[in-house]
């Protein structure tokens, strides 16, 4: 099986104003996030205690709550971020802070309630944020069957868990995701090719997360003279393909060695490609400075 992160509790949490040790932090039976799933999240890393492309993700944060109209000020977290990562002293370490915003408390309803205060929880925890240009992970492809607004960074993901398990536990590292043969992500990355030197990426829109790494990444192709495509490729164009490369928070950019499909591979390399291993380099570079 590929790697798989052991996860544990956080020591303590921020919740709705406080600072709680974990075990003593509760939540109404009747939160819309426990009812519905009716919430956000936001994922931040930090490298040695400095916080990495925060804006870009609280701005992430704040376009989601505007579209399901939840309203908070996410400026608000910013001091949360910095003393959340201080509470539990990783001050010199590599980590991520876990955001997540529920609409609140309200009787059950198939609508957005009135009036109702929402929910935030915020929490650091330490992520080993190094290696990934040395690991190079086989995938498996499956048809994408969520809703249709993976725009949004929405908590409830039931479909993306229960893919990626599939994927565990067949000894991949992750599911890549297709909508009748358009491959348009992970189901917790976003997905690069290289075809010829040239890289594509399926555009932004509803069908994909707009990731914070994956913008990132677009910005060092240009950066390095590298052609970037926002199009999206289809299965039957992998036999073109030269590189693939998964891109997400906490694993950065990971090359990927094979592709399988209905047990069939539909990819294949024995080692990360050229330009795989530059923009690595450089994403590296990137986060320390």
């Amino acid at each position: 099986m590929d790697y798989v992160m052991k996860k544990t509790f956080p020591e303590v949490v921020y919740l709705n104003g406080e600072w709680l040790r974990q075990e003593h932090a509760t939540i109404s039976v009747f939160d819309r996030g426990f009812i519905f799933g009716d919430g956000l999240y936001e994922v931040i890393p930090f490298y040695s205690g400095k916080f990495f492309l925060k804006d870009a993700h609280l701005n992430r944060l704040r376009y989601g709550l505007n579209q399901v109209h939840i309203d908070f000020d996410v400026s608000r977290l910013k001091p949360v971020l910095e003393e959340a990562v201080t509470k539990v002293k990783l001050g010199e370490q590599d980590g991520a802070v876990y955001i997540q915003i529920t609409r609140g408390v309200a009787p059950r309803t198939h609508y957005y309630p009135e009036n109702v205060t929402p929910t935030i929880l915020v929490y650091a925890f330490p992520v080993a944020l190094k290696g990934f240009d040395k690991r190079f992970v086989d995938v498996l492809i499956t048809e994408d069957y969520r809703w249709h607004r993976c725009d949004i960074k929405a908590t409830s993901l039931i479909a993306n868990v229960a893919m990626n398990d599939e994927a565990i536990k067949n000894g991949f590292h992750e599911t890549i995701l297709h909508r009748q043969g358009v491959i348009t992500e992970g189901s917790h990355s976003s997905i690069f090719f290289v075809v010829n030197n040239e890289v594509y990426t399926h555009p932004e829109g509803h069908y994909i997360l707009p990731g914070i790494t994956r913008k990132a990444v677009i910005d060092l192709c240009k950066k390095l003279d590298v052609v970037i495509h926002e199009d999206p490729l289809k299965i039957d164009q992998l036999s073109e393909v030269d590189e693939v490369f998964l891109t997400g928070t906490t694993t950065q950019i990971l090359g990927v060695k094979s592709m399988i499909m209905n047990g069939e591979v539909c990819f294949k390399k024995q080692e990360a490609g050229e330009i795989t291993k530059r923009l690595q380099h450089a994403f590296i570079a990137l986060t320390a400075q």
